[in-house]
């Protein structure tokens, strides 16, 4: 089995991007072990975009995905710091938090770890592990811009939620399909998620 990739949703708008990328990572494609951490403030956002209560015994993937998907996420609590992927001797391949809030932006690139998202953003920067930060915001503060040039000089990659359209997308899932796909070429994963540029 591969190492575990880590997926983490904030606050920001576009929870759906996150959800999408746990279902590709996840499905009968890749078939990768995935940890899962919603903040508090991404369950609100989820209940607010998609639909999915907020309480935190509610289920996220279940109306979904199908079972065997489901078996391969573990859902962790954003309070739980003693999680198993909190210390830097459990492995895992990567951390992609999408979306990524201006204030999980702040914390990372401030070394503080209030919460478990913000602790694994910690480990993955300290063990070199790729981090992979999808900020959702329009327009972007100096202080929004300068946290994120800290971080991408530190080696964490800065994938804006800026999906193309030379694919001449048909529905919202394509836009979204088209983020999550962008986000995989990043892990090195192969996918059909979108059809690529052709010239």
């Amino acid at each position: 089995m591969s190492d575990p990739i880590l997926v983490a949703i904030t606050g920001a708008s576009g929870s759906i991007y996150g959800l999408r990328l746990v279902e590709a990572l996840a499905g009968p494609d890749l078939r990768i072990p995935v940890g899962l951490v919603v903040s508090r403030a991404g369950r609100l956002v989820m209940e607010h975009e998609l639909g999915i209560p907020a309480a935190p015994d509610a289920g996220l993937l279940e109306e979904r995905v199908d079972p065997e998907t489901l078996g391969r996420v573990t859902l962790f609590a954003p309070e739980d710091l003693a999680a198993p992927f909190s210390s830097g001797s459990r492995r895992f391949s990567a951390l992609v938090i999408v979306p990524c809030s201006m204030n999980t932006v702040a914390a990372v690139a401030a070394g503080l770890t209030l919460n478990l998202i913000h602790r694994l953003a910690d480990v993955a920067l300290k063990e070199r592990r790729t981090l992979i930060l999808v900020p959702r915001e329009a327009p972007m503060s100096v202080t929004h811009l300068e946290n994120l040039l800290s971080l991408a000089r530190k080696g964490v990659v800065i994938l804006p939620a800026s999906p193309a359209f030379y694919h001449r997308p048909a529905r919202i899932d394509d836009l979204v399909d088209f983020l999550a796909g962008r986000i995989l070429d990043q892990l090195g994963l192969d996918h059909k998620l979108y059809r690529r540029w052709q010239g």
